[in-house]
């Protein structure tokens, strides 16, 4: 079962809630984002920026809560650049030290209401303590939403620079900051989702492949197993042509 919401206060932030039915992994796509989870399980983790599937295992039963961050915005949540987190799943405690222990017991405490499901009251608390921080420091890079948006929209990279007023060395360094890696590695990675949410939609592969920008429906396959690790049929309701 998983469900997500927007977020009010940060634009282009999801709340979700998901109860793993079994013990199978999960496949988790790269989406550019990082995100701030609780467990019932494991209590809060951040999970960074993936440049490939992360196979998530969850207990029969476990609980997951999360706020998804958009691309660019968690480093100012999280006060860390995004590539220290690239690939990782690492407890909030090991950045938020003392702060993580408050905010674990503000999340305890919001569990213990009586007679209301704990998701809402849990998901209300990451939401709070997200969205204070990030006004705290003055809001995110605005750089951030702007290289996203023009990638997502399948700008080039050198577009995209030139959009910005940026040289490739410099978009390089501040995307590794800001996303986890370079823009190139956040194009790829957008452009499978945009290919996967028009899959999805009903629209077959072929079609797909060249509306998003891909070569040819091949050249679409080989991006979709690198980056997801299974080809684009797998990961759709049912097989598409």
């Amino acid at each position: 079962m998983y469900r997500e919401r927007a977020v009010v206060g940060i634009r282009g932030a999801v709340v979700w809630q998901s109860v793993a039915g079994g013990s199978a992994p999960t496949r988790v796509l790269p989406d550019g984002c990082l995100d701030l989870l609780w467990s019932s399980r494991a209590g809060l983790l951040v999970a960074g920026p993936d440049r490939a599937a992360h196979l998530s295992v969850s207990a029969p039963g476990e609980c997951w809560i999360g706020l998804r961050l958009p691309p660019g915005v968690g480093p100012a949540v999280f006060g860390v650049p995004a590539d220290e987190l690239r690939d990782l799943r690492v407890p909030l405690a090991e950045l938020w030290g003392r702060a993580a222990g408050e905010l674990t017991a503000r999340v305890d405490a919001a569990r213990e209401v009586p007679g209301r499901d704990p998701a809402a009251p849990v998901a209300a608390v990451l939401e709070a303590v997200a969205v204070a921080r990030l006004r705290a420091g003055g809001g995110p890079d605005p750089l951030g939403a702007r290289v996203a948006a023009r990638l997502a929209a399948g700008a080039t990279v050198a577009a995209t620079a030139a959009e910005v007023g940026l040289g490739a060395r410099a978009l390089h360094r501040r995307s590794q900051a800001l996303f986890g890696y370079g823009p190139k590695t956040l194009a790829r990675i957008l452009r499978m989702r945009r290919a996967l949410d028009l899959a999805r939609r009903g629209s077959p592969l072929a079609e797909v492949a060249a509306r998003a920008g891909y070569a040819d429906q091949a050249h679409l396959t080989r991006e979709v197993k690198e980056l997801a690790g299974v080809p684009p049929t797998h990961l759709l309701p049912y097989p598409r042509p």
